[in-house]
């Protein structure tokens, strides 16, 4: 139960106007200027923006897969480690993120089978 960064940056790609910008020690995208994620190589960890209730629900149901990373603007950010997830899953939480953070337009023209396929 292991996914591979470039399954990760797979999912990452096939969503639109994904912009990435490289920090120090951590990646983070965003879509039309809106952050919805972040990937750290060292700890093969990605932050990725939720609701608050599936922050919740996530952290509480395996707090060995995600933990909170913090609570903005009313979503709760969840840290998925990377090794311990199914490609699968990381795609539907991958794509929640960018569609919380997507204008609806953009959101229409990519549907979740589309990424699920790619």
């Amino acid at each position: 139960m292991t996914v591979r960064v470039n399954e990760f940056e797979r999912v990452l790609g096939a969503l639109a106007e994904v912009q990435r910008s490289e920090a120090r020690d951590y990646s983070s995208f965003s879509v039309r200027g809106k952050r919805f994620g972040y990937y750290w190589p060292r700890t093969r960890t990605v932050g990725l923006k939720q609701t608050i209730s599936e922050q919740l629900a996530l952290v509480s149901e395996r707090p060995d897969v995600f933990e909170v990373q913090f609570t903005a603007g009313g979503f709760g950010w969840v840290v998925v480690y990377l090794d311990r997830i199914e490609a699968d899953e990381l795609a539907e939480l991958v794509y929640e993120a960018w569609r919380l953070s997507a204008p609806e337009d953009l959101v229409s023209e990519v549907p979740f089978t589309r990424i699920a396929r790619a």
